[in-house]
C-alpha cells in the first residue's frame, strides 16, 4: 500500500511511546498529519511537552491532536500510574506503539525493581503497558499493538535461569535479548499485535548497527502503515521495513510465548 493509499486515521487515538526523538517522534507526527489524536509519552514531563511544542511549530501539527504523558520505564510504578490515566482519560485506544527503546549500558546495570534496565526498558515495561491497557485496546474492534522491534532478535537468546545476565553480561548480547522478548510478546493471544523492524535509521541506536543509516521518518513509515487499519495484520507477525517475513523461530513457538508471559508476569509483579 502507497503512502497516499493509507486511510485517513481520524477519530482514532493511538499512543506512542518514546514518542520524543526519533522513529517515535516521527511516528507520531506522522499519525497527527493523517487525523489520529496521538498520546506522546515521553520519559519525563518536560520531553514530553518539548515535543508537542516542536511538532506544533516545526511540523504545523494540530495541537489539539497531542496529548503528553510522561513515564520513566526504568520505574515500573510509572508505568502503572501511567496505564491507570490512560485508561481514565482514553478508553478507547486504536493503537499502542510499544517503541520506547534504549542501548545496553557498557556496564551491568540494574533498576530499582531489580531487572537488568535494557530488558525493563525495552521489554517488560511495554508488557505491564500493554497488558494494563488490554481493556482499552479491545474495547472497539480493530485495536492493535505495533513492536518497534529489531533485526538484531535473530541473534538472541532468552537467558531463562538468568534473564537479568548477572553472570554473564555483553551489553550486545542484553540489548537482542529484549528485542527477542518483544518479538515474541507481539504473538501473545490476549490482543492484535505485530512486530516490525523499522531499517537501520539514524537514531541514538545507529552504532549498534552501521555507520549510517536512513532517516527517522522513513523509518516511521513502516511503523505508521501498521498502525492503519486498513492494513491487514495477522497476530504475531513480523515486518522488516514493509515487507512481512518469518522472525526468529522462537517468536512463532507457543511454548516460548506462554514461558516468556510467565517470566514476565513474575518480573513486573503480576505473577500469582
Amino acid at each position: 500500500m502507497s503512502d497516499s493509499a493509507l486511510s485517513s486515521l481520524s477519530g482514532r487515538t493511538v499512543l506512542v511511546t518514546g514518542a520524543t526523538a526519533g522513529i517515535g517522534y516521527e511516528t507520531a507526527r506522522q499519525l497527527a498529519e493523517r487525523g489520529a489524536t496521538v498520546l506522546l509519552h515521553g520519559r519525563t514531563a518536560e520531553d514530553s511537552r518539548a515535543a508537542a511544542d516542536a511538532l506544533v511549530a516545526t511540523a504545523g501539527v494540530d495541537a489539539n491532536r497531542l496529548c503528553t504523558y510522561a513515564a520513566d520505564f526504568a520505574r515500573l510504578e510509572e508505568v502503572e500510574a501511567l496505564a491507570h490515566r490512560i485508561t481514565v482519560e482514553h478508553p478507547h485506544l486504536a493503537a499502542l506503539v510499544n517503541n520506547a527503546g534504549m542501548a545496553a549500558p557498557e556496564r551491568h546495570t540494574v533498576t530499582a525493581d531489580g531487572n537488568e534496565i535494557a530488558f525493563q526498558v525495552n521489554f517488560l515495561a511495554h508488557y505491564l503497558l500493554t497488558c494494563l491497557l488490554e481493556a482499552a485496546l479491545t474495547s472497539d474492534p480493530g485495536g492493535r499493538v505495533v513492536n518497534v522491534s529489531s533485526s538484531l532478535h535473530r541473534t538472541a537468546s532468552i537467558q531463562w535461569a538468568d534473564p537479568n545476565r548477572a553472570r554473564r553480561y555483553s551489553r550486545l548480547a542484553a540489548y537482542a535479548q529484549s528485542q527477542l522478548a518483544l518479538t515474541v510478546f507481539a504473538a501473545d493471544p490476549r490482543v492484535t499485535a505485530v512486530s516490525v523492524h523499522p531499517g537501520v535509521c539514524d537514531t541514538a541506536l545507529l552504532p549498534l548497527y552501521a555507520p549510517a543509516g536512513v532517516s527517522p521518518a522513513e523509518g516511521a513509515t513502516h511503523v505508521v502503515r501498521l498502525c492503519d487499519p486498513a492494513v491487514e495484520i495477522v497476530n504475531g507477525a513480523y515486518y522488516e521495513r514493509d515487507e512481512r517475513v518469518d522472525p526468529a523461530p522462537a517468536a512463532r513457538e507457543d511454548r516460548t510465548v506462554r514461558r516468556l508471559n510467565k517470566l514476565a508476569d513474575l518480573l513486573v509483579g503480576r505473577a500469582d
